[in-house]
């Protein structure tokens, strides 16, 4: 599984711009639940392979809804190879890390305005920690409980059951 994961990586970063992409491309309206959205995008059909073999499948193709700050397959390729053959081998280790990039709602590029904008930008995750919404250099960067960051490079990668925003980095790592 790990080898396919990182024939994936190889593959997706040689084909892809990911520094550049400011907002994903996604249809005027989502015709599959958020698994399904970043399994179809090149760009983020790892956090996809993560999302299966954590046995988040099922609740991610819930009725949810869901925003999934999800690590680019370039985030992914910043772990070391220990680290990353650690986290697929251990589905619970590697669950706990992705639950900490889901947050229950909608969380769309209007809505992280508002809620930038709230006085309290934070969200909660599925497992009940902290993210921070800040703006640092001109980038919306999210910040989680133990200080990990990532910046958000695509937006509004919509699902029937939520929204997916493309991250630079892995959080709760």
């Amino acid at each position: 599984m790990v080898l396919t994961v990182l024939a994936v990586l190889a593959i997706s970063l040689s084909f892809n711009n990911l520094f550049a992409q400011t907002t994903a491309p996604a249809p005027a309206t989502a015709s599959s639940d958020l698994v399904g959205t970043l399994s179809g995008n090149s760009d983020y059909n790892v956090v996809a392979a993560a999302i299966r073999t954590a046995g988040l499948g099922a609740t991610l193709k819930g009725a949810g809804p869901y925003t999934i700050f999800a690590p680019s397959n370039t985030a992914f390729s910043t772990l070391s190879s220990a680290k990353l053959d650690s986290l697929f081998a251990d589905p619970a280790k590697l669950a706990a890390v992705l639950k900490g990039s889901v947050v229950s709602g909608t969380y769309d590029k209007a809505g992280i305005i508002k809620v930038l904008g709230s006085g309290t930008p934070t969200l909660t995750t599925l497992d009940g920690k902290q993210l921070t919404l800040s703006v640092i250099e001109k980038h919306l960067t999210i910040t989680d409980s133990q200080g990990n960051k990532a910046k958000v490079i695509a937006f509004d990668m919509l699902g029937t059951n939520g929204v997916a925003i493309g991250v630079d980095a892995v959080l709760a790592k």
